[in-house]
């Protein structure tokens, strides 16, 4: 299983970070070892003092493709999902500024929460869902999936000339504005459509 993320996938998030805005999707990849253990703890590293929350629609891949085209990349998931891709940003913002990869940033052990999955016949569209990130009850980030640049069909498609996708594996399709970085005692929860999806605490 891989986790195949697509950054700078909302404008306004683009904005806040003042990074430009791309022409292709940006793609980067995090290892399975990233996944947080369901009911753990996520647990800041004593590699950065600034870890980002950045809440965002997960899709599964359901069986293997290659070359898929837009009009086809349903037939290739049927399950949605709500995650957080945590980000190292002081870390980051080291590696942006060399020209390295992100890795480091973004791939350590327990950077991806991974919420429960859900069918996507349950939404009427997965074009035009709502989600939200809470820190201590309150919302820090608020979005829909019909302000992505590249939309779930697209990004398969787009992916899937560069990657085989496999059965498992777990696209993390990008995160709207309003990321924030996390302290001690913080306790994040992630909502789809008012419905709660994971819920994590910070140490």
């Amino acid at each position: 299983m891989k986790i195949i993320c697509i950054g700078r996938n909302y404008t306004a998030h683009i904005a806040e970070l003042e990074n430009e805005k791309p022409t292709d999707p940006v793609v980067f990849i995090k290892p399975d070892s990233s996944v947080l253990p369901k009911e753990q703890d996520f647990y800041i590293p004593e590699f950065s003092n600034d870890i980002h929350y950045e809440v965002e629609v997960l899709v599964k891949i359901k069986k293997v493709g290659k070359h898929i085209e837009e009009k086809f990349a349903p037939k290739y998931y049927d399950e949605i999902g709500l995650g957080i891709d945590f980000t190292a940003r002081d870390v980051q913002q080291k590696l942006k500024e060399k020209g390295l990869p992100w890795e480091k940033a973004k791939g350590f052990d327990g950077a991806s929460v991974v919420g429960k999955w859900v069918s996507k016949e349950d939404y009427s569209d997965v074009n035009n869902l709502n989600f939200s990130l809470l820190k201590n009850n309150e919302i820090v980030q608020d979005g829909n999936t019909n302000l992505m640049l590249w939309k779930i069909d697209e990004i398969i498609a787009y992916v899937s000339k560069y990657f085989t996708l496999k059965k498992g594996d777990i696209i993390f399709t990008g995160t709207p504005a309003g990321v924030g970085s996390v302290k001690t005692n913080d306790y994040l929860s992630g909502k789809l459509e008012g419905v709660e999806m994971f819920n994590v605490n910070i140490k």
